[in-house]
């Protein structure tokens, strides 16, 4: 059984008082007891009960992160942002990753609840549910805005960043384009179709289509990428915008393994995000860049704000996009 408080207090030769000032107060103690009651902390090897010593100060050092999908890079690089962002400020992130899956997005919330956490910086698969089911939570939206304002949120304009892909390929005399994304209920895929639509519609004689997946992964990608390869030249798309850089990857591979579709000269290739792999992939790709650390990193300074005045207005940010052109589209 590890040592207790009492047991560090006795064979210290103080009180249980002194012991807790001494870990939560130092200044309160004696430099010389302090440093006798951490020798004996480290000889008896005990260790505080940080949880239930959040749960009587009913706050913890903790803040909930939940992300739509943990293994996307553009994630971990948020949730990095976020950690560097939070460390300078005592705070440890805690990830949950939702699968884009609302019930699991919604066992998480209860969960940093119950932990007391901070706060939890979200991007919800479901925005108004997530909003109105835990209004207890101090709340930043990550990679999404509420539509009204009434909650902090750190986001890209995705219209914009799917406005860029399209005119770049439309620019590169491309006019079957192929989006390539899905789920269409997650409000960031909906909105680089948006603005992929509002350049198509620049360009009178230009198509087009809708792939919808289930993921947003590789392997959805590799699927697509064979379903065109396996088409007559005529009937493919003659450019590829990605909804991620992930999907965008997999369209590469799938197109390159019947050997029947060259990129860039058959098929241009844009993906979304700018993961480091974008760069490094056989035919390097062309995407639409978000600064994903400096999300995460905002994203806790915008919970920071919230939590020293509840009352102020909740603060939006949005950042522009960067359309990065690589060899997929001929650059």
């Amino acid at each position: 059984m590890s040592a207790s408080i009492k047991d560090v207090a006795a064979a210290a030769g103080v009180s249980v008082g002194t012991v807790s000032n001494v870990l939560n107060r130092p200044d309160k103690v004696s430099p010389a007891t302090v440093a006798r009651v951490h020798a004996t902390i480290e000889d008896l090897g005990f260790v505080r009960n940080d949880a239930a010593r959040q749960l009587r100060a009913g706050q913890s050092r903790s803040v909930g992160l939940i992300v739509l999908d943990s293994a996307n890079p553009f994630f971990a690089e948020v949730a990095r942002g976020a950690e560097e962002r939070a460390e300078a400020e005592g705070l440890a992130v805690l990830l949950g990753n939702s699968g884009q899956d609302g019930s699991r997005e919604s066992a998480y919330l209860d969960l940093f609840r119950e932990q007391r956490v901070r706060g939890v910086l979200l991007t919800p698969s479901d925005l108004a549910a997530s909003v109105i089911a835990h209004p207890g939570i101090p709340l930043v939206l990550v990679d999404g805005e509420a539509p009204d304002g009434s909650v902090p949120s750190v986001a890209v304009d995705d219209v914009e960043g799917g406005y860029l892909a399209a005119r770049h390929l439309l620019d590169r005399g491309r006019h079957r384009i192929a989006f390539v994304g899905g789920p269409l209920a997650v409000r960031q895929v909906i909105d680089r179709l948006e603005g992929a639509r509002r350049a198509l519609a620049e360009v009178p004689d230009a198509q087009l289509e809708i792939v919808e997946k289930p993921t947003l992964t590789v392997l959805a990608g590799r699927e697509v990428g064979e379903e065109f390869a396996r088409r007559a030249p005529e009937d493919r798309p003659d450019a590829a915008f990605c909804a991620n850089d992930l999907l965008a990857v997999g369209v590469l591979q799938g197109s390159a393994i019947l050997g029947a579709i060259r990129v860039p000269a058959d098929l241009a290739i844009v993906g979304y995000d700018d993961i480091d792999f974008a760069q490094s992939t056989v035919v390097p790709l062309s995407s639409v860049r978000q600064p994903a650390r400096e999300i995460g990193a905002t994203a806790i300074e915008l919970l920071l704000e919230s939590l020293d005045n509840p009352a102020k207005t909740p603060r939006r940010v949005r950042f522009r996009p960067e359309l990065v052109i690589r060899a997929s589209t001929g650059g």
